[in-house]
């Protein structure tokens, strides 16, 4: 079933597209041509159609260009706003909505209804979720900035394994969808991998609908022989003009398939690690994929996830300006065995400021070294294995509005190890 959002002239919204005929047709409002998924293309073909017309028509919102991301458009704000008109959403307690730029009005939604909001953390690095936990007596505005990306980053907790999780709602972005809830992301495999992540944690089920906030644009036909068994389907489409119930019949993921998942994404996301043994404990088959392939299907439509950690023996000699020869061990000093070295640090951060991260990170140190005029700050554990994990945990970490790097030191005059942060 598809409706149309009455008054102010939707209906004649210059920017409305509708997805029609068969794949290879042209989406047309009064004629205007706009992205077409054709036959024989594949998911990149379409991605690439999507974010080259969604620049070149400027219904593009920052940030730009939209390429290679979940693209933010003009309008999304009223978009998010059809959330309210949904009887799913008025009966939500929890809802999970991706980081996307895009879904920040679906965010203050949420905050502003008092629901519970869980937004996954970057790329998976730190866990799955994280809790928006704005102040005591937030207003309005602050409530807008708790929903912004930096918001994310300041007013929120983490959520463990164990902690009692569900779900009733799950909002996430994509690139192109269909009226019939076929979607498209960007072609990490996130959403996808994170909603069979919460089906393994019990946090979702068959039944708890998935909705996601796109332009109008970006509904076009999808050929059903581009998805796979693992690719999330989506119960309600929301546009600046429409709101799409699409009544998808197609079975969503039923838990991780980890035989689409390589060692070298498991050693790259902890918490995919914790699921994986505790699958293994219930006795289920958790055989990873024989070969390095990118998650869920071939190189050539699935980028591999971004690395974290780079193992020692693929990781390049670091020069003399480099982040990890600059936290090394100065002259007369002992070389740590096991240390990692964060750099740009804000002008005024606090070595208070990067403890709380850490404590909050789960990951503090034996032991700190604070070099707060270099803008950098040495964390010392116990073993190498301790360092790498705090080294993957800490990627995407921001103090204020810094992004830190990160690496692990090396000693000098010793082979290279470790990953370069910087």
């Amino acid at each position: 079933m598809t409706g149309t959002r009455g008054g102010g002239g939707a209906v004649g919204d210059p920017w409305a597209r509708v997805a029609r005929g068969a794949a290879g047709q042209e989406d047309a409002v009064r004629g205007q041509p706009g992205p077409s998924a054709r036959a024989g293309g594949s998911k990149q073909d379409i991605r690439e159609r999507i974010w080259d017309y969604m620049e070149s028509e400027n219904v593009a919102d920052f940030p730009r260009p939209v390429h290679h991301r979940i693209p933010n458009f003009k309008g999304s704000h009223r978009a998010c706003q059809n959330l309210k008109d949904l009887e799913v959403f008025a009966r939500t307690q929890e809802v999970k909505v991706d980081p996307d730029k895009p879904l920040e009005g679906v965010r203050l939604l949420a905050l502003q209804s008092k629901k519970t909001l869980l937004v996954p953390t970057p790329r998976l690095r730190t866990g799955l979720f994280n809790r928006i936990t704005p102040p005591p007596g937030a207003n309005k505005e602050m409530l807008r900035k708790c929903a912004t990306s930096q918001g994310v980053r300041d007013f929120s907790v983490p959520v463990g394994l164990d902690s009692r999780v569900l779900v009733d709602l799950v909002v996430v972005g994509s690139v192109a969808v269909s009226e019939k809830g076929w979607r498209i992301g960007k072609g990490e495999g996130y959403a996808d991998l994170e909603y069979a992540m919460m089906v393994s944690m019990g946090a979702v089920h068959e039944g708890t609908p998935v909705v996601t906030i796109v332009h109008d644009c970006q509904v076009v036909d999808i050929p059903e022989a581009l998805l796979e068994d693992h690719d999330l389907t989506v119960d309600y489409i929301l546009t600046p003009t429409r709101v799409i119930s699409t009544g998808c019949k197609r079975p969503k993921p039923a838990g991780i398939t980890w035989s689409k998942i390589s060692p070298e994404m498991l050693g790259k996301i902890p918490v995919l690690r914790s699921l994986r043994d505790r699958e293994k404990r219930a006795g289920k088959d958790v055989a990873l994929q024989a070969e390095h392939q990118p998650f869920l299907g071939s190189a050539s439509q699935h980028p591999a996830l971004p690395g974290t950690v780079r193992r020692p023996h693929d990781a390049p000699r670091p020069g003399a300006d480099s982040l990890e020869a600059a936290c090394g061990p100065r002259e007369g000093e002992d070389a740590p065995t096991a240390t990692v070295c964060v750099g740009n640090l804000p002008h005024d951060a606090r070595v208070r400021d990067l403890k709380r991260a850490l404590r909050e990170l789960r990951v503090a140190p034996l032991q700190l070294s604070w070099r707060g005029p270099q803008h950098r700050a040495l964390l010392h554990y116990r073993d190498l294995a301790a360092a790498q994990q705090a080294a993957s945990c800490l990627q995407g970490l921001h103090l204020g509005d810094s992004a830190l790097t990160v690496a692990l030191a090396r000693p000098h005059n010793k082979s290279p190890g470790g990953c370069p942060g910087s």
